[in-house]
């Protein structure tokens, strides 16, 4: 059995002073719970913590990707100095958001991976999280025909899927034009004259 790194008691009275200053003062109606997680058969993700919110305004936390939920969970982090390895100890949740959303990466990748077993050309997802990309990582791990790496940096960095013997691309370079349109006829310059 792993030995659990944090704890609702060791951790939990922290988060809850934050949360309550935080979500006070941004005036949003919404109770969370600090729950220990037990160790699951899936690895997908597997925190220590779970913080769960509910109630009025938790449509917000999970509106646009459940972009503020997110933003919460990492100024959390931040706050408890958490090193970014142990990032994937500490999770936000609502509705259920992190299971559905694990279950859509786990599904995009193994589309992800039939497309260029099909094909023989890579495949690269937009950006995303450390914790959104480990999960495709982890859903293709046991497909030999592919393989997966990340690429790019900061914000940008994303998930490309290469077949299995192919080498890596080389980055593009920042702000350089989007690759050329396949069929089609290309697109036609401004201030083109008939």
């Amino acid at each position: 059995m792993t030995q659990r790194k944090y704890s609702a008691s060791s951790i939990g009275p922290q988060i809850d002073t934050f949360l309550r200053t935080t979500l006070g003062n941004g005036g949003f109606q919404v109770n969370y719970s600090i729950q220990d997680v037990d160790p699951g058969e899936d690895d997908f993700e597997t925190p220590d913590v779970v913080v769960k919110f509910s109630g009025q305004d938790v449509d917000l936390l999970l509106s646009n990707r459940a972009e503020l939920l997110l933003a919460m969970e990492h100024v959390t982090m931040e706050m408890l100095r958490m090193h970014s390895d142990d990032h994937s100890r500490v999770s936000f949740d609502a509705n259920d958001y992190r299971l559905l959303r694990i279950e859509e990466l786990r599904l995009s990748a193994v589309t992800a991976a039939e497309k260029v077993k099909r094909t023989g050309v890579p495949f690269r997802f937009n950006p995303m999280n450390s914790r959104e990309r480990r999960v495709i990582h982890l859903a293709l791990r046991n497909e030999p025909a592919v393989r997966s790496e990340s690429a790019g940096s900061g914000p940008g960095r994303q998930v490309v899927v290469y077949p299995a013997g192919m080498a890596s691309l080389p980055e593009p370079p920042r702000g350089s034009a989007p690759p050329p349109r396949r069929g089609g006829p290309p697109p036609r310059s401004r201030g083109a004259r008939r």
